[in-house]
């Protein structure tokens, strides 16, 4: 059956305490109880209708948790005040010392940096393998083995993940496989892929304003429950918590959240095809040249299209520079990390978000000193913003 995770979003509604059309923000950091045997309750573990403490959870909290949830096709959701507390939190939940990761080598850096250096300090080790070649994945696994990570489209290469082989080898072995969904809502639901944990950084995409730091894991009630434990759960002894007002915000861009991404695919598969026809090498799922073409047509949830992440690699770092501040300077958008912005975004991962890789592992893993991570922006005309970047290009001499 085809996913439809926007109707989803459409087909809830919450409302405001006076009947508002958005709901009410909850603006407390502590509840009250009506009876002391309800708090008492709550502390042994029965929160079902209760609201403690905001580190714990809140009402701004829980709506956008229900509407994340519902896009993502799961039982439950946890939102986070980051991407990478979701991530580091979902990990230290699951894994305990002498635990054993298998992650994809081309992820987030934030996330390679917390494998390779931080989690070893719990004696928690990290294979970092090509996880679109399976045997790989199976080659790498042992007795120890708890989770297998990867991003559905990695960041920054844009290669793509056979979730729902990955799915089939970690069912197997019973091992947990945690999807970073990030560059691809809507446009892939990893969930029906047979993704155990999906996690966002709603920061970029699903936000999409720039203006908000958070993130989200989408999971069974049972995991969700287990991460919010006040005994024993990452997130509320780690205090990685959301404020409310965020929440609410969040809440309500989420509800263009179709349009967005319909668009930022359409301009990204435009400039993608263009950049090509120039001879810069580019790298876009929606390409056919691109070695996962074909897989992501049979994931895509194909009226979102490709996604509006693409890459091109003109060689060197001084060139690349040379292109963005140029570009910057034709107002074609801003040299800054991060992306899913209405403007675009552009960068040099491998002097940037993925400089925690080392240089020669970068070179190991195909980044490219040379290598421009676009994240294209909602231009109302994507041809101008294509002859304006094509006219930088030609004063440096690049074609």
């Amino acid at each position: 059956m085809k996913s439809k995770p926007a109707d989803n979003i459409q087909d809830l509604q919450f409302f405001g305490e006076f009947g508002g059309v958005n709901p009410s923000i909850s603006d407390s950091s502590t509840y009250t109880f009506l009876s002391a045997k309800y708090m008492s309750e709550t502390f042994e573990g029965n929160t079902d209708g209760c609201y403690l403490y905001s580190r714990n959870s809140s009402p701004s909290n829980l709506y956008l948790e229900e509407t994340l949830a519902a896009m993502e096709k799961t039982e439950s959701a946890n939102v986070f005040s980051s991407g990478m507390a979701a991530i580091t939190s979902s990990i230290l939940q699951i894994c305990k010392s002498d635990d054993h990761i298998i992650s994809s080598r081309t992820i987030y850096g934030g996330t390679y940096a917390f494998l390779k250096n931080f989690t070893p300090k719990f004696n928690i080790k990290t294979s970092f393998v090509d996880t679109s070649k399976p045997e790989e994945i199976i080659k790498a696994i042992t007795s120890k083995t708890k989770i297998i990570y990867c991003e559905v489209v990695s960041n920054p290469l844009l290669e793509i993940s056979d979730i729902k082989s990955i799915s089939k080898i970690a069912k197997k072995h019973n091992i947990k496989l945690i999807v970073d969904n990030t560059f691809s809502p809507l446009s892939v639901t990893p969930s029906k892929l047979g993704a155990d944990i999906i996690i966002h950084s709603i920061t970029k995409f699903i936000n999409g304003t720039s203006d908000t730091i958070a993130g989200v894991v989408c999971s069974t009630k049972e995991f969700i429950d287990q991460l919010r434990d006040i005994n024993n759960g990452s997130f509320m002894l780690l205090g990685s918590t959301m404020d409310s007002l965020r929440s609410s915000s969040v809440l309500k861009n989420l509800r263009t959240l179709h349009i967005r991404v319909k668009k930022h695919s359409e301009n990204a598969h435009y400039l993608a095809k263009m950049f090509k026809k120039d001879g810069i090498k580019t790298g876009y799922p929606g390409l056919k040249d691109h070695p996962s073409h074909n897989l992501y047509k049979r994931i895509v949830n194909k009226e979102y299209g490709f996604g509006g992440m693409l890459t091109v690699d003109i060689g060197t770092l001084r060139k690349a520079n040379k292109l963005m501040e140029k570009m910057q300077e034709n107002n074609i958008g801003y040299l800054a990390v991060s992306l899913g912005f209405y403007k675009t975004l552009f960068c040099a991962p491998g002097s940037s978000t993925s400089s925690e890789i080392s240089e020669s592992e970068q070179k190991a893993m195909g980044l490219s000193e040379g290598l421009i991570r676009f994240s294209v922006g909602l231009d109302n005309d994507i041809k101008r913003t294509y002859e304006i970047i094509r006219k930088c290009m030609r004063e440096l001499k690049i074609i």
